[in-house]
């Protein structure tokens, strides 16, 4: 049996997207989501960093602002990198899909609001770094 990576969150953009774009001109953002729940009549907000490709990024910078909700689908990822000589590690998800939610009076039309993430061309390039 193969194994599984898939998650799916629907949540709130914690601050305007900003788009950077690598070498070779592929669009990469960073998104960061808040999803709250209720558990014994209490609110509890958990915080996910998202990472966004080509033009699935371009569209969340543009569209996504503070606030916004939006529904996310992926897969887990996990970085790490080294810092102060110290190994450091965090688990992100890689956005495959993005949709805006809420009222036709935020300012987009139903065809800008579902984007796909093509797996072949939004794909980091060996050797490029992240820009963040």
């Amino acid at each position: 049996m193969s194994d599984l990576n898939r998650v799916s969150l629907v949540g709130r953009v914690v601050a305007d997207v900003e788009v950077k774009f690598l070498q070779s001109g592929t669009a990469v953002a960073e998104l960061r989501l808040a999803n709250n729940r209720f558990y014994k009549e209490e609110e509890h907000a958990s915080f996910f960093d998202v990472t966004l490709w080509g033009k699935t990024a371009e569209v969340a910078a543009e569209y996504a602002k503070k606030g916004k909700q939006v529904a996310i689908d992926g897969r887990l990822e996990q970085q790490t990198w080294e810092k102060d000589g110290e190994k450091r590690s965090k688990v992100v998800v890689v956005a495959e899909s993005l949709q805006l939610l809420g009222s036709k009076n935020d300012g987009q039309s139903k065809s800008e609001s579902t984007t796909k993430a093509s797996k072949s061309k939004d794909a980091p390039v060996e050797g490029e770094k992240i820009p963040f």
